[in-house]
């Protein structure tokens, strides 16, 4: 057994559990814990609850007891463009404290996680990691795309849409039945967001079945997923084999060689290190922008891609079939171990269906990867850009800076057609401090592309951005503004230039220049009360993962 209880203290947690149900028999079973974040808030995580019953019979039938133990399960969208969107991000480490919390007060034995969505796969990860009590992972599966006059729609074309009906190059009615008929079915949104990032992450990292980052939800695949998910749990608790028994660096670096290569979220360059950092490991946006130069971008769905969704992509053969093609060319590490077998594993149960979906390395899409790490006197740390979802004519831009303090302000400023084409947006005070929480700057940017602007308007923030955002975003300027970083000492009219191949965000202004704007700087302070106070005054900077869990 994991856990070593006195005679005492496990009878007092029996009586306990007698008060439930639980027979004496059964109370003598390893207790596995589902840690459950179903809600009726996110439709990512809404279908688990119909796989719980087959998951309680596989562990009892396999000699545990499962027993469900709710956590926080947010979902980003719901809080888009609100003041809660703060939350999201410091929601991780809150997940990650509720799987420690859940683990060591129940001396559970082991674990099955369930989650689908952005913050809540990471925050998991990051809480098992510091247990390390036997764990697996099974993901809700993606939702169908939506379709409107015969085009493919996702939620975040409600977005753009929004902008285009304000701007009146669409009705309301068109408005209104795109919003309608966006998210037709539960699941992670269909496209290469934070959602199917991070599920892929978990596979890649061992903790989920087969094949479970790139399945349909509610099929009977990713049940019979959940089942076997439930069987294997069993076993590790019986050979007590913990995540960090076969975790390693290698695990990690697999996940940021498959991010490049499929144009993944920029999510990942704050959630990667986080976990990593808990099992004890240093990933770092150096890493990032290395393997970016390595790894060149061989699967493109939306937003890098029109029309390819996860259905496309699955169908082609999924993760297994990128990681195969990635094998071929000796851009993975296949040795690579995890709760469900090795990377090479996985691979020999992988086909590629479609090459036009999945292309082979020798015929990228894109030489570098999904990612760039950029730096220069406005970000001296470092920024990010999702180079596979910036049109190749913006990959240079240079032009002046419009200076806002929130995304409110310059959202609606592009509205009433304040910011025209050439502008450089300077978001500033949306950083992980300065907000606090960093929350996406994507309702800006969905407006720049409804609009039309997406190659004509580029946009450097502290803030982050949502995986479907598209265009010229430059996000999690390091340092950021709360923090005395040069982004807050950019006035209006600053030339600012971008090269995303050379990896430059530069303002044309100089070292004592900079000085001389910093003697009359005062931070913007934001209001913040409770977590988010909390939250502002632990967290890290965006360069090392915006989490308070770094030691």
């Amino acid at each position: 057994m994991i856990r070593k209880w006195n005679e005492e203290s496990l009878d007092h947690r029996n009586a306990l559990l007698y008060a439930m149900g639980v027979s004496e028999e059964d109370a003598q079973r390893p207790v596995i814990g589902i840690i459950n974040s179903w809600n009726e808030m996110n439709p990512g995580h809404f279908p688990f609850r119909n796989v719980i019953k087959d998951i309680k019979k596989a562990v009892y039938d396999s000699g545990g007891l499962a027993l469900e133990l709710p956590v926080t399960g947010v979902c980003d969208g719901i809080c888009s463009n609100t003041p809660g969107d703060r939350y999201t991000l410091p929601a991780r480490d809150m997940v990650s404290s509720e799987v420690e919390t859940a683990a060591e007060l129940n001396m559970l034995e082991g674990m099955i996680m369930l989650a689908t969505c952005d913050k809540v796969v990471p925050g998991m990860i990051m809480g098992a990691l510091r247990v390390n009590i036997p764990t697996v992972m099974f993901t809700g599966g993606y939702m169908a795309p939506g379709e409107y006059k015969g085009k493919m729609i996702t939620l975040t074309h409600t977005k753009q849409a929004y902008a285009a009906y304000v701007a009146g190059d669409i009705s309301k009615e068109d408005y209104k039945s795109i919003v309608k008929n966006a998210c037709p079915t539960p699941g992670a949104c269909p496209f290469m967001g934070t959602a199917n990032t991070m599920c892929a992450t978990a596979e890649i990292l061992g903790l989920t079945p087969h094949g479970n980052a790139s399945v349909k939800s509610q099929t009977a695949s990713w049940r019979q997923m959940a089942i076997e998910a439930a069987r294997k749990i069993v076993e590790l608790v019986t050979e007590e084999v913990r995540p960090l028994d076969v975790i390693r660096y290698e695990n990690f670096e697999n996940a940021v060689r498959y991010m490049m290569a499929t144009g993944g979220s920029t999510n990942s360059i704050l959630h990667i290190p986080a976990m990593a950092r808990q099992a004890g490991i240093d990933i770092t946006p150096e890493l990032f922008d290395r393997i970016s130069r390595e790894v060149p971008v061989i699967s493109t769905i939306y937003p890098n891609h029109p029309t390819y969704t996860m259905v496309d992509f699955s169908n082609a053969g999924g993760l297994g079939a990128v990681l195969a093609e990635l094998a071929e060319e000796g851009l993975i590490n296949t040795d690579a171990r995890g709760m469900f077998g090795t990377i090479a594993d996985k691979i020999a149960l992988s086909q590629n269906l479609n090459r036009d979906v999945i292309r082979p390395v020798s015929e990228p899409i894109y030489e570098q990867g999904g990612l760039a790490v950029l730096s220069g006197n406005i970000a001296t740390e470092s920024a990010i850009v999702k180079f596979s979802a910036v049109e190749r004519e913006a990959w240079q831009f240079t032009g002046p800076a419009k200076v806002y303090d929130s995304q409110d302000d310059a959202w609606n400023a592009i509205l009433r057609d304040e910011i025209v084409p050439g502008d450089v947006v300077v978001i500033r005070y949306e950083g992980p401090k300065g907000s606090p929480g960093m929350p996406h700057m994507e309702t800006f940017m969905a407006a720049v592309l409804g609009k039309g602007l997406g190659t004509k308007i580029a946009l450097v923030s502290d803030g982050r951005f949502s995986g479907a955002t598209g265009g010229l975003a430059i996000g999690h300027v390091s340092p950021e503004a709360y923090e005395g970083g040069n982004i807050a000492l950019i006035k209006n009219g600053d030339i600012i230039h971008i090269d995303i191949e050379k990896r430059i965000l530069m303002a044309d202004v100089s070292d004592e220049e900079f000085k001389e704007r910093k003697k009359a700087w005062k931070p913007v302070e934001k209001p913040a009360a409770g977590w988010l106070k909390l939250y502002r005054k632990n967290t890290t900077s965006a360069h090392k993962g915006a989490t308070v869990y770094w030691d």
